[in-house]
């Protein structure tokens, strides 16, 4: 007899979401500026949804979220508006 290894790789993922105000007079193209200069409106927010979100099977691509080779993303959507992007 001999004997055999058999292996297995399976991903998950979790999707969160959480919506926060900005200013109206903020111009599209300095939307994720403004995210950034205010991580303090919204981080924690995120980090609670994603450590209590559901595990999903599968790489959870789609809906802007399409980088299979990052471990992490994140974006952001103007609702109302068709603009958004990667943070």
């Amino acid at each position: 007899m001999r004997e055999v290894k058999i292996s297995s790789r399976t991903i998950y993922h979790k999707y969160c979401e959480v919506f926060i105000e900005i200013p109206k007079d903020i111009a599209e193209d300095k939307v994720s500026d403004w995210l950034f200069e205010n991580e303090d409106k919204w981080t924690d927010a995120i980090s609670d949804a994603n450590g209590s979100a559901q595990l999903d099977f599968g790489f959870g691509l789609g809906d802007g979220m399409d980088d299979k080779e990052e471990e992490h993303e994140m974006r952001f959507d103007i609702l109302g508006e068709n603009y958004g992007g990667h943070l």
